[in-house]
């Protein structure tokens, strides 16, 4: 049988064409915007690494924040696990069954059960109705041995980073007792030590968290990532955080490359500020004066 090269000319480019278009289909999600820079990774789990087969994973995530399924906020989401499997199709819902685990709460680690031997794991971020972002956030696939009895992993409290002495973080704005707008830019300060993004690890360096009416999370763990804990993993320096009225708590936390506070621990003191309408201090009403005759 003879082909002609024309022919052979085509189903090659039809080929190529195709090999492209699914690329760029794969790199298109739902219709929810993901902003530049975002990503979703493993925290303390490494390609390669023995797990034992109940194992606590911590997501991580920059430049989005957290979201239970179904809460319409902008640049947020969800996290998936999945198991063993490959990716779904990134503009459907994706699917909720053994290998697919939904983190609907918007939990940032979860404890998973898994059966001795070789697996694959991968996170995939979703949106309120569970399906990928645009482009698609997801991690990369990682390949873990399960076994019955993992050798001993090293303490959280034995992985924290020092950091140096001096080092400090404080609000530059706004200060303790300050009326505010709702809409609020908040700039943090950081002395004897340098800002670096999520997942770089370099010394006497960290990212800023930014703790809402809550106290202090355990020292020698993942800070959270919820609305109580806003994360800056793509090390910004200021951000804009809107707020209901009303009086509240706001404190500043560093977090190394894994969102894990430093030794000793680098945070500001607590300040509260005061939200209202106009950004102002309320004036006192005036009192009516009556006349007599």
């Amino acid at each position: 049988m003879t082909i002609a090269v024309s022919s052979l000319r085509l189903i090659v480019i039809g080929a190529v064409l195709g090999t492209a278009g699914f690329a760029l289909a794969q790199q298109k999600g739902g219709p929810t915007p993901s902003p530049a820079g975002a990503a979703v990774y493993f925290i303390d789990l490494k390609d390669g690494a023995t797990i034992g087969t109940k194992t606590v994973i911590h997501f991580g995530l920059r430049g989005m924040g957290v979201a239970p399924a179904g809460s319409d906020k902008e640049n947020s989401g969800h996290h998936h696990l999945l198991v063993d499997t490959d990716l779904p199709p990134l503009d459907q819902p994706i699917p909720n069954d053994p290998n697919h685990l939904h983190f609907g709460a918007g939990q940032t680690e979860a404890e998973v059960s898994l059966s001795p031997g070789p697996h694959t794991l991968q996170l995939l971020f979703g949106d309120k109705n569970h399906i990928p972002h645009s482009p698609p956030l997801m991690s990369e696939r990682i390949h873990v041995t399960v076994a019955d009895n993992p050798p001993p992993a090293a303490s959280a409290t034995g992985t924290r980073h020092k950091s140096p002495p001096g080092a400090r973080v404080y609000f530059e704005y706004p200060t303790d007792g300050a009326y505010v707008p709702r809409k609020v830019r908040i700039r943090f300060g950081l002395v004897g030590m340098g800002v670096a993004p999520a997942g770089v690890e370099k010394a006497n360096t960290g990212h800023h968290h930014l703790l809402i009416d809550t106290p202090l999370p355990p020292l020698d763990q993942p800070i959270p990532n919820d609305p109580n804990h806003l994360h800056f993993g793509a090390g910004q320096t200021e951000a804009e955080v809107t707020l209901p009225l009303g009086t509240h708590t706001l404190q500043l936390l560093l977090g190394d490359n894994n969102h894990i506070p430093h030794d000793p621990p680098v945070m500001s003191k607590p300040i509260k500020v005061t939200v209202t309408v106009s950004g102002h201090k309320p004036r006192p009403a005036k009192r009516r004066r009556w006349r007599t005759y």
